[in-house]
């Protein structure tokens, strides 16, 4: 350790085989990147004037101190939630910058340093550095796969310590596409409040459920202290515009308290911009012509999947429920980094192996479904070539 720095810091930050081959690839020429996730370099169609236009809002040149975020921007979001069937007060909203600081309040509230919080696995490898930065220490619960994606509530009793504040839900999960059925929502209600921790729910990708009813959304949830996170990011593919936010609900006797804490913490750090927060409610608009082009390259790339895999016995789709990612499961003939590599050096297609988030063995790819797809046509066909062997 170096005597200069934290050690919350001291990541290894060498970069990794495939990383190295990766750079050296594109130094030479393009590469079929079948993990892209950046929706506004996915050939999508965005309303460019109403967006540009939003942001030139002339209150935008006045200050305003809102440690929850200016009123205009809050009830944009209770009108989101009230669409989809959630009723939220604007009082228990937070604009942030980010649902990484959102995050961040919410776990800041909750935890001292050195306390635990539950997170699943597989899950996104974000919330390791989050942890970090924030002097927490991650426990995992597991999700296993029979016929869909479940919860091992059993792995999530056994995971509770002395020191543990909080479970984090990703709803859907991400890259498994699982969402939090009803009989577990109740369950981890019910260990919340036996055992005095809050929940967390992370609902980026809640709007992208590929059956005809979206599970309804933690915000407003009664049973137990929850904080929701969401944003523009995948609600309306406007990652750069960095506007998300922390909906608190529960019981009032910790809802209360709550609210008023957080309060501090926003006002701490005040900052959500005035541009995107007057621009949010046409901002949150665009997701109603976004996300119908998202869900059609969704669904065709995973009908591609399905056409490229039938009849092989090499390889198989995970039943996936919302989201952007496909899981496959492939021979665990070597490791999954070592089929990366394979893939990415004979053919330069690109894909995540499994480990990057926490699956528990080899065998398992990831692949963003929102590729174009004739990209996502062609490096399939590669991938299955190697699996093939």
């Amino acid at each position: 350790m170096s005597p200069w720095f934290a050690r919350r810091t001291g990541w290894n930050l060498e970069p990794n085989r495939l990383s190295v081959l990766l750079q050296k690839l594109k130094a030479e020429g393009p590469v079929l990147d079948l993990t892209e996730s950046n929706p506004t370099v996915c050939g999508l169609q965005y309303q460019g004037d109403a967006i540009l236009a939003a942001l030139a809002h002339p209150a935008a040149l006045l200050y305003e101190a809102a440690p929850r975020g200016l009123v205009g921007a809050r009830e944009a979001v209770v009108a989101y939630y009230r669409e989809r069937g959630s009723q939220v007060d604007r009082e228990t909203i937070f604009i942030c910058v980010s649902t990484s600081e959102a995050y961040s309040f919410a776990l800041r509230l909750l935890c001292d340093p050195g306390d635990e919080v539950l997170v699943p696995a597989p899950s996104y490898p974000l919330l390791d550095i989050l942890a970090d930065l924030l002097d927490v220490k991650l426990i995992p619960y597991s999700l296993f796969y029979d016929q869909g994606w479940q919860i091992d509530l059993h792995s999530v009793r056994a995971a509770f310590g002395a020191r543990t504040r909080a479970i984090i839900l990703i709803h859907p999960n991400n890259p498994t596409g699982s969402y939090v059925k009803p009989g577990e929502r109740e369950e981890l209600n019910r260990l919340c409040l036996d055992h005095h921790l809050a929940l967390i729910a992370d609902e980026v990708f809640l709007d992208y459920s590929l059956s005809t009813e979206t599970p309804p959304s933690f915000a407003g949830n009664s049973g137990a202290l929850t904080f929701t996170l969401s944003g523009l990011s995948k609600i309306a593919a406007l990652p750069q515009m960095k506007a998300a936010w922390l909906a608190v609900s529960g019981p009032e006797e910790l809802t209360t308290p709550a609210l008023a804490r957080l309060e501090v913490i926003a006002d701490t750090y005040l900052s959500p911009n005035a541009p995107v927060q007057h621009a949010l409610p046409t901002l949150l608009d665009q997701r109603h012509s976004v996300q119908p082009q998202l869900r059609r390259r969704v669904l065709r790339n995973l009908e591609e999947l399905d056409r490229q895999l039938a009849g092989r016995t090499s390889c198989e789709r995970l039943q996936v429920e919302g989201g952007w990612c496909a899981v496959l499961r492939v021979p665990a003939t070597r490791t999954d980094e070592e089929f990366a590599l394979e893939l990415l050096e004979r053919f330069r297609v690109l894909v995540h192996p499994g480990h990057f988030y926490n699956f528990p063995r080899d065998g398992y790819l990831v692949l963003s479904l929102i590729v174009l797809p004739e990209v996502f046509a062609e490096g399939l066909r590669h991938l299955l070539t190697v699996a093939d062997g």
